[in-house]
Parts: C-alpha cells; sequence; structure tokens
C-alpha cells in the first residue's frame, strides 16, 4: 500500500495508527522515525491546519500533539477536536510548567509530557493511551493471523481448533495482547521471575507455535531496541 503524503513506511497495517504534529521538523522526524521503528504506522503534519487535513482523510488511534506551532495552537487544536472527532491526544511540548499542563488537561487532551522527553517513556505513555483507548471486546478476546486468544481464560485457539500452551507462554500473550498491537519491553515481559535472556527463549518457543515462518515472524514482532509486540487485528 502507497502511504499517505508524510506517512512513514514499511510498518505492518494493522499496527496503530499515530499521527505526529510539531513544526520543528528536526522533532518531527526524529518521532516518525522512532515510533516507525518502534512498530507503528506514523503519519506527520508540521501544522494544526495540517493535521486537519489527514484527519479528514484517514483514521488514527493516537495523536502526539505540540502546543507551540504557527496559526492554530496544539490547545486550540484539541479543544476543537474534543468536539467534534474525538481521538486520544498526548500532548508532547518545551511548556512544562504545572499551569500548562491543567490547560492542556482542560483542553480534553489524555496525557501530557515535557520536551525533552525519555523516549521509552514516551513509548509506555502511548501504549497506556491506546490500552484505555482500546474498545472492550464483548468475549474478551483478541484475534492475531487465523488466532484467538480469550484474555480471561487465557485460551488460544487456531480456528475452531485449541493451542496447546504453558502458563509462561500464556502470559506473554496476556501482556502482549493487553498492549493492542504497542510494543512491551522484555523488562515488563519479564517481571520478577525471569531475565531478559529467557524471554527471548520464551517468545522464540511462543513463535513456533503461532507463526508459519518462525524464523521470519510476522505475528509476534521484534521491537528493536524495546522488546516485543503483537500484532493485533482491528
Amino acid at each position: 500500500m502507497t502511504p499517505a503524503p508524510g506517512q512513514a513506511r514499511n510498518v505492518p497495517d494493522g499496527a496503530p495508527h499515530l499521527l505526529v504534529v510539531d513544526d520543528d521538523a528536526r522533532i518531527r522526524n526524529l518521532l516518525v522515525r522512532y515510533l516507525s521503528e518502534a512498530g507503528y504506522r506514523v503519519t506527520a503534519a508540521a501544522t494544526a491546519a495540517e493535521a486537519r487535513t489527514r484527519l479528514t482523510g484517514l483514521t488514527f488511534d493516537l495523536m502526539i500533539l505540540d502546543v507551540m506551532m504557527p496559526g492554530e495552537s496544539g490547545l486550540d487544536l484539541a479543544r476543537s477536536l474534543s468536539a467534534i472527532r474525538p481521538v486520544p491526544i498526548l500532548m508532547l511540548t518545551a511548556l512544562g510548567e504545572p499551569e500548562d499542563r491543567i490547560r492542556g488537561l482542560e483542553s480534553g487532551i489524555d496525557d501530557y509530557m515535557s520536551k525533552p522527553f525519555d523516549p521509552r517513556e514516551l513509548l509506555l505513555r502511548i501504549a497506556n493511551i491506546l490500552r484505555r483507548a482500546a474498545p472492550a471486546s464483548p468475549r474478551g478476546e483478541v484475534g492475531f493471523g487465523g488466532f484467538s486468544f480469550d484474555l480471561a481464560s487465557g485460551e488460544l485457539r487456531n480456528g475452531s481448533t485449541v493451542v496447546r500452551i504453558t502458563e509462561r507462554e500464556r502470559e506473554l500473550l496476556r501482556l502482549l495482547a493487553e498492549q493492542r498491537g504497542g510494543p512491551v519491553s522484555r523488562e515488563a515481559l519479564a517481571g520478577n521471575s525471569a531475565s531478559d535472556r529467557a524471554v527471548d527463549v520464551q517468545i522464540n518457543r511462543l513463535r513456533r507455535k503461532i507463526e508459519a515462518d518462525p524464523s521470519n515472524p510476522l505475528l509476534l514482532q521484534t521491537v528493536r531496541g524495546s522488546g516485543y509486540r503483537l500484532l493485533i487485528e482491528p
């Protein structure tokens, strides 16, 4: 599929779609590259007006929005969108005083981060917002490829066939599925009972049960420098 203008390439179509809005080209390009490497689809805009154009033709799971931009500010854009087209918003700005945060939250945003920021914290905040925004499944199931995983019972099925998995594999699948396609760090997957290396081994075992070609995984993907993500179907 050919990307839309300002959209990063080489990311699966089922990945969450993020809109980055920042008039600073250096920061905008850095975010596009970093978030794409983390497994997200990313589209960029330099102004609020350009963001509105992107929103007209595309659907986004989350917007990462700067405050200070030429023309319409990020706060004004957030206020108007909350009334006409709700989309989760993470405000990312150099304005870090308490009053600035309060104004941002009053405008209807979901979270607020100050620049400079820790990229790992940004990924965690994005994943948390996407998880909160995800519609609840009536059966508590997520799908990926031809598989379905029941979050409550921990049962994995390939079509109508139950796939046998260990308790540890069930725990890993639940942690990955709850992030709605977002990345999960090795540390989070390890918890208090496993090393990062042990997590890699367990992930490889799980891949042998769900991937057509475990050496070239399409469903359970490695996120470079971060961890893993499960390609959840919308």
